[in-house]
């Protein structure tokens, strides 16, 4: 059932031109489960002049034509959601059901970035002289580079292909070769929608090797990278030495911020759902937890309570609530953050083992009383790893909450108008959300600040980052 994993270059599915392979393991059982075709620099060169041909064809492809393209590339995915969803919970671990939500959004994202590259409006700017005109017009950047990561394998490609081909743009993709599967099914649907040869291209490889190589090369002329914080800053450095642009979206270590004015039940539920989404491998996962004195203990017997609840297992299975983790090396982070955290201190309520030895599996976990010396406070976990600590005021939350260099996400939870306006103004972070899951909609901005990177994957910022403006000036008596 799994597919056969090839690159995609210059219109067609294609093995690596010396036949190199990586095995694809499948994080539930520990099989082997297929290979993935391991892009030489001869593949990237034809990948590249593919781009720049692509490019110069797609450009002068009129935005209304573009955008049935991608809208015809949504409606395949959704006919093809269930195998594709299949496919992607064999090879990452996630439940059948959030691997059918994450399709869901991810069409949502094609038809959105659609409609919005026919809205890539210029303007006209009230000259100085009666016969001068002056115009801002907005072009499409030219050939992108993106490199996309393995937690979300398919959204996070749809946000750049879609936002990028919406633009104007012809854009090579390096995937995650830990999840090759689901974007070779999501380029196969842009395939038989018709894309032009050299729009759109898909690599696998080591991904030092393919950085190193594809973002220095003249052909590409914006860089857009979904991963960790310290492989972040090594591409935009990179892309900086050559002039390229780069929208950056790094990890985050999401705090969470819980007052005494809520229903605490809800709160906890609601918390439980996203802490322990695809087993907590989420950039925007919650993951600080500062609860209020007055209902610090109420919180920690809800929430402790549903993280037991929750039905860890092979994510094909119907009951399923928590995959595995990617992998082995992924389990073994996390358990080398808990067991630190519990040597310094830390309390331990539920979870902080591996289950079984099949697979990748690692319990739903809650630490109490943390402290901001553990490794798990300053480290992203990126597990099912809740940290809960308490606080008395509001000040106390707003300098954990800045304490780190990290700004992607956080969530408050709160009744006062004053406390949320105050978490509002005074939260440096890139998205909050107040008192429900909203973060990630295809219309809204998606991005971080400081160490969590630039830009935005999300609405209308997310077309614009691949699009440069030119200013043209006429003197229409001349």
């Amino acid at each position: 059932m799994y597919p056969k994993i090839q690159l995609y270059i210059d219109g067609r599915f294609r093995d690596a031109s010396n036949g190199q392979m990586i095995e694809v393991i499948n994080p539930a059982t520990g099989e082997v489960i297929g290979g993935a075709s391991i892009a030489t620099k001869s593949d990237m060169d034809e990948a590249l002049a593919s781009a720049e041909a692509g490019f110069k064809l797609w450009r002068s492809t009129s935005a209304y034509d573009r955008c049935k393209l991608i809208r015809k590339a949504a409606d395949i995915i959704r006919e093809r959601m269930d195998e594709i969803a299949a496919i992607l919970t064999t090879e990452q671990g996630k439940p059948l059901a959030e691997s059918k939500l994450e399709l869901g959004l991810s069409v949502d994202i094609l038809d959105w970035c659609a409609e919005e590259g026919r809205r890539a409006y210029g303007r006209v700017i009230p000259s100085r002289g009666p016969t001068i005109q002056q115009l801002v017009v907005h072009e499409p950047v030219g050939p992108v580079a993106a490199f996309t990561p393995w937690n979300f394998p398919v959204s996070q490609l749809i946000r750049k292909v879609g936002a990028a081909l919406a633009a104007g743009c012809s854009i090579v993709v390096k995937a995650a070769e830990e999840t090759p599967g689901s974007p070779v099914a999501v380029v196969k649907a842009f395939h038989d929608a018709g894309v032009p040869k050299g729009v759109l291209g898909l690599l696998f490889g080591v991904p030092a090797d393919i950085s190193s190589y594809l973002v220095p090369n003249p052909i590409i002329r914006k860089i857009s990278f979904t991963g960790s914080v310290p492989v972040g800053k090594h591409l935009a450095a990179m892309a900086g030495t050559y002039m390229k642009p780069a929208t950056m979206e790094l990890g985050g270590h999401a705090p969470v911020f819980v007052f005494d004015d809520v229903d605490v039940g809800k709160t906890a539920a609601t918390l439980v759902t996203s802490k322990y989404r695809n087993a907590g491998q989420v950039c925007v996962s919650p993951t600080r937890f500062l609860v209020h004195e007055n209902v610090y203990d109420e919180f920690l017997d809800k929430f402790v309570a549903g993280a037991r609840s929750v039905v860890v297992g092979n994510g094909l299975h119907a009951d399923t609530r928590m995959g595995p983790l990617v992998n082995e090396k992924r389990v073994t982070a996390v358990d080398t953050l808990v067991q630190d955290a519990v040597k310094g201190g830390a309390e331990l309520l539920t979870g902080g083992r591996r289950i079984s030895n099949a697979g990748s599996f690692y319990e739903p976990t809650v630490l109490a009383n943390v402290t901001t010396e553990m490794r798990a406070m300053n480290e992203e976990p990126f597990g099912p790893v809740a940290l809960v600590r308490r606080f008395s005021g509001i000040d106390e939350v707003i300098e954990e909450a800045n304490r780190l260099p990290f700004g992607l996400a956080s969530y408050a939870f709160a009744r006062s108008t004053k406390t949320i306006s105050t978490l509002a103004r005074e939260v440096s972070v890139g998205m909050m959300t107040i008192n429900h899951l909203g973060i990630g909609l295809p219309e809204t901005h998606f991005g971080g600040v400081r160490d969590s990177g630039y830009g935005s994957e999300g609405g209308p910022e997310a077309v614009e980052a691949y699009l440069v403006a030119k200013f043209l000036t006429q003197d229409t008596a001349a």
